[in-house]
């Protein structure tokens, strides 16, 4: 791996194919945001879907950028009138991924990546069938456990906690399509990089006119 960084870009979309959703989940704490941060230089055309939240918004933050600030009666109208691809309650706070920027995006050939929770994530599957499912696992409980205390930032409450949860999401690693160990950032990213150009790969995606174009005779 040359300078420590991933060796395998993820090259542009093919014009005129309909687009990819990617869903990364993980372990509560696995370093989802790592291994995007690490991939995302090195993927073409590949879009962050922002999620809307009815929590406040913090300094620094900006509408439509780290999230969506909704209302909370606003949020639960889009609800009602079915305008979610998921949705979740998180402490007394909504969170969900707006479905119409998603739907249009890859009716126009764009990918998507979501970055979900387990729930938000079976919600997405059940809705869009075709959707690549991605989890990503620590090498061990034990190498997660380490992480947290690393940070310094969590109580031992919160540390049993997000080690419970984590086991009840690792159990649910079979319901996806592509596995992930986190044991090195860099490797990890590799690997979900090569994901992306597999999937982009897909004949499945390809428009007739695009299949037509392979039988010219020039």
């Amino acid at each position: 791996m040359a300078d420590g960084q991933p060796p395998l870009q993820a090259g542009a979309t093919t014009p005129g194919r309909s687009g990819v959703l990617f869903v990364m989940t993980g372990a509560s704490g696995v370093g989802k945001d790592t291994i995007r941060n690490a991939a995302m230089p090195f993927v073409e055309d590949l879009e962050f879907s922002v999620s809307a939240t009815t929590r406040g918004q913090r300094e620094g933050e900006e509408h439509g950028v780290q999230y969506y600030f909704l209302e909370r009666q606003k949020f639960v109208e889009m609800i009602d009138n079915d305008l979610f691809l998921e949705y979740a309650d998180f402490v007394g706070e909504y969170y969900g991924t707006p479905l119409e920027p998603v739907k249009e995006a890859l009716a126009e050939g764009r990918d998507m990546l979501l970055e979900l929770e387990l729930v938000g994530a079976r919600q997405v599957k059940r809705r869009m069938p075709e959707a690549v499912m991605i989890f990503i696992v620590p090498p061990s409980l034990t190498e997660l456990e380490r992480r947290l205390r690393g940070r310094g930032t969590e109580s031992e409450e919160k540390i049993q906690k997000r080690l419970a949860r984590a086991r009840e999401e690792i159990r649910a690693l079979r319901e996806f399509d592509y596995l992930i160990v986190n044991d090195e950032v860099n490797e990890a990213a590799s690997l979900f990089l090569s994901i992306i150009r597999a999937e982009r790969s897909r004949a499945r995606l390809l428009s007739q006119k695009q299949v037509e174009s392979f039988l010219r005779e020039e």
